[in-house]
């Protein structure tokens, strides 16, 4: 798997404090599976499926960025 980075890591508050930087994509698939609330909308949907193009060269990491941020709103996840 490809690593892309984005240019600036969010930081995302889970649940008891849990707070976790996320540098690209990968991070992002990582966090969306394994530490997502039971919430899973279509943002959710559509930061799996664009996170995934991002590491495959389709879309940019930039835009896999965007749509992972709509994810954490729609999941009212604290991110900065």
């Amino acid at each position: 798997m490809r690593q892309v980075k984005w240019n600036e890591p969010i930081e995302v508050g889970f649940l008891k404090g849990d707070i976790r930087t996320i540098s690209g994509p990968s991070d992002a698939l990582n966090c969306l599976a394994n530490l997502w609330p039971e919430y899973r909308g279509p943002h959710y949907v559509a930061a799996r499926s664009i996170c995934r193009a991002a590491i495959d060269g389709r879309k940019s990491a930039e835009e896999a960025r965007a749509v992972f941020i709509s994810a954490t709103r729609e999941a009212r996840l604290k991110a900065h």
